[in-house]
């Protein structure tokens, strides 16, 4: 192959799930299409952090416009901003919202407690999820964070850190495995999850 090849094959194999064959074989496709595919693909992967940021309320996945970063759910006023549900990933808020189960709003941690990988209650944006607690006079909050051990242990320290002020906490029920990704989980599944959820 040519240093140009192995070069894009090696960058593509870095994204998740993708390994060194099948980025090989999106090269040699995209190399045998339509040139303008190729062409599309690299102007809007070169315009995609400039235009894309995270919503300046959830953390959620936005579009800049005129300076600011407010994504869909948040500039939604059919929403109810009393309820809000904290994911840890936009992945799994993305997974909850294909349910259609869900009419509030939500706060993505973007990682969760882990001791064992060195992140602790200090690199969780705690803070900012207490003060839109607080900005929003959230009655509920839906603790919507996988069923792992990093999962629970960040489910208690939201407990801990919210349940002084005085907010309903629930936990999404069982349905979703332990140890599972709620990415992956089916909307059947993830309508019952939340559902089903329990006090925390």
């Amino acid at each position: 192959m040519s240093p140009k090849i192995r070069r894009v094959v090696k960058l593509l194999s870095r994204l998740p799930g993708v390994g060194e064959k099948t980025a090989q074989r999106y090269v040699l496709w995209l190399l045998t299409t339509d040139a303008s595919l190729a062409g599309d693909l690299g102007g809007e992967l070169t315009t995609l952090r400039d235009v894309l940021g995270p919503c300046e309320k959830c953390g959620n996945v936005a579009e800049f416009v005129d300076g600011r970063c407010i994504c869909d759910v948040c500039a939604d006023v059919k929403r109810d901003s009393r309820l809000l549900c904290v994911v840890a990933r936009v992945h799994d808020l993305i997974a909850i919202e294909r349910t259609g189960s869900m009419r509030g709003r939500y706060f993505v941690l973007g990682k969760l407690l882990s001791p064992l990988e060195g992140i602790g209650p200090e690199d969780l944006p705690i803070e900012r999820l207490v003060g839109r607690v607080r900005a929003d006079s959230v009655t509920e909050v839906i603790v919507a964070t996988p069923p792992s051990v990093d999962g629970e242990a960040t489910a208690l320290l939201l407990k801990r850190e919210l349940g002084p002020l005085g907010v309903a906490m629930t936990r999404i029920a069982s349905g979703v495995p332990h140890g599972g990704d709620l990415e992956f989980a089916d909307p059947i599944t993830m309508g019952r999850a939340l559902a089903g959820r329990r006090e925390l």
